[in-house]
């Protein structure tokens, strides 16, 4: 259950409410001893597509590593475009036993994170997940591309944090954000890499030039 201070308990509750995903995994977790990664799967649903893509996000704004953060990112939008009801993960992994109680701990916090987004007023429309899927797989593929560039992994991560969250909390404003941010991020690779080879091409004309005089 999402912690609310006494304080303000009563004014938040009114205008707040739970996310579905976090609702159907309290149910499999008010239970008592171990759960596997498979039941916590099956239990989320494709909502975990949007938890997955938003953790994924974040840890792609740390430098050096957004490259191979981005490659389980294409993953996963890969497998929404697919259709399939929650990531893929092998067998062996799923059969992978947790303690019910710090699997709710963790997603408490999360959910207190998310808390702000939760708001009534804010409309709520379902997300076309494979739509979804596919803005996010190619957002991932930029982030993936071995460029030197400024801002070349906060873009793409900024929009697929925008994806993660539209999936998440089915608020399609965020999904055409995100695609606003994902097409900015593919302008701006392609403008840069178009001036990086006219660059390229007048440094090795000058070369010809110099060896030719």
């Amino acid at each position: 259950m999402l912690p609310i201070p006494s304080e303000v308990g009563a004014t938040l509750a009114d205008v707040i409410t739970r996310n579905p995903l976090f609702t159907a995994l309290d149910e499999l977790l008010d239970q008592d001893g171990s759960v596997s990664l498979g039941e916590l799967l099956d239990k989320a649903g494709e909502q975990i597509y949007g938890l997955a893509v938003l953790l994924l996000a974040l840890a792609t704004f740390i430098p050096g590593v957004a490259n191979f953060i981005s490659l389980g990112t294409m993953l996963v939008g890969f497998q929404m475009m697919l259709g399939m009801p929650h990531p893929w993960i092998p067998g062996r992994i799923q059969s992978f036993e947790m303690k019910r109680g710090r699997i709710k701990e963790t997603l408490a916090r999360v959910e207190g994170y998310l808390a702000p987004l939760r708001l009534k007023r804010a409309p709520r429309r379902p997300v076309n997940p494979r739509l979804l899927g596919f803005i996010v797989f190619w957002t991932a593929l930029l982030a993936a591309l071995p460029l030197w560039l400024p801002f070349s992994n906060i873009l793409p991560a900024a929009a697929l944090v925008l994806l993660g969250m539209a999936l998440l909390e089915e608020w399609a404003l965020l999904m055409w954000l995100g695609l606003i941010g994902s097409l900015v991020t593919t302008l701006y690779f392609a403008l840069s890499i178009r001036e990086l080879i006219q660059m390229a091409a007048r440094l090795f004309q000058w070369i010809l030039h110099l060896v030719g005089a």
